[in-house]
């Protein structure tokens, strides 16, 4: 466990101050073998067929969307606020409900999933919000570990007792963005850019197939974002996670995607390559001439 040992980390990781907590964490470490994670379901294609959404307050955040993304696709969602950008991405993993319509996943439908069928779906999907939703109370290892709540019982998960294969995940996962050092500080301890990694290092932890990134770098400056960004890019380019994200910088989405859709008013208005997406195309997709301020190079 590169230099933290089944003990130390027991200790650490429960506290000082609960020993009972660490010794059976430090029992439950010896017993329990590395086990791989089951393979998750063949997650290749969300396919999106006929979908709208109405809210109750009549409010149209899908109008009749059909769209097909394919495996290790780096998408890029724009659009201006209210175009149903986060909807769409939210009704994937279905934090969201449709109206009508079917969605799928690797052929399997998400809309009519319930139950376990639900559960194992969105295990495997990671979610990076913009507000990072991390308990900043705790540290950093355990909120990363918290991608793995999805492989295990309540009980397990309640008093943090994830097995050694887990915490190597969680502890590469944080290599993998450059903060494994931070592990074992808290969380309110980081700034925004490296909580947002702890964020992605989380969806790493979780083995998703697919990462949904709603605004993760709304909040950020402009090194911090690129940064963030970078990061995001290369574990799609090296690990074939299809990647979908909603941005509000134009610059960013021509520089980062693979693929660039346009929405306005719950619809799909543009779809295409980046080369594609000229001024006169983000133009169309907003309604109106591009200002200054969607540019990230103008807050630089």
């Amino acid at each position: 466990m590169n230099k933290i040992t089944k003990q130390s980390f027991a200790i650490q990781f429960m506290g000082q101050h609960r020993p009972k907590q660490a010794v059976l964490f430090s029992i439950l470490l010896r017993r329990t073998a590395a086990n791989p994670s089951r393979k998750l379901e063949d997650m290749d294609m969300i396919e999106f067929r006929n979908v709208s959404k109405r809210y109750a307050n009549g409010t149209v955040g899908l109008n009749n969307v059909n769209l097909k993304i394919n495996e290790g696709e780096m998408v890029v969602i724009v659009g201006l606020s209210g175009a149903g950008k986060s909807t769409l991405l939210r009704t994937i993993n279905k934090l969201h409900d449709t109206t009508s319509g079917e969605i799928l996943i690797g052929g399997k439908s998400v809309t009519a999933a319930r139950g376990r069928e639900l559960r194992l779906i969105r295990r495997g999907i990671g979610m990076i919000f913009q507000s990072f939703n991390l308990v900043k109370r705790s540290t950093v290892l355990r909120n990363v570990l918290s991608g793995r709540v999805g492989y295990h019982s309540t009980l397990r998960t309640v008093f943090g007792l994830f097995p050694r294969h887990d915490i190597e995940l969680a502890l590469d996962a944080l290599s993998r963005v450059n903060i494994r050092e931070k592990a074992f500080s808290r969380a309110d301890q980081l700034s925004g850019g490296q909580q947002q990694r702890v964020s992605i290092a989380r969806a790493l932890a979780q083995e998703a197939k697919i990462i949904l990134a709603d605004e993760p770098v709304a909040s950020l400056d402009p090194l911090t974002t690129r940064q963030v960004m970078d990061d995001l890019k290369r574990i799609n380019q090296e690990l074939s996670i299809t990647t979908i994200v909603n941005l509000h910088h134009i610059d960013l989405a021509r520089e980062y995607a693979t693929r660039i859709i346009g929405m306005r008013a719950g619809e799909i208005v543009f779809d295409g390559r980046p080369e594609e997406a000229t001024d006169e195309a983000f133009a169309h997709i907003y309604g109106r001439s591009i200002f200054e301020a969607e540019l990230l190079g103008a807050e630089s």
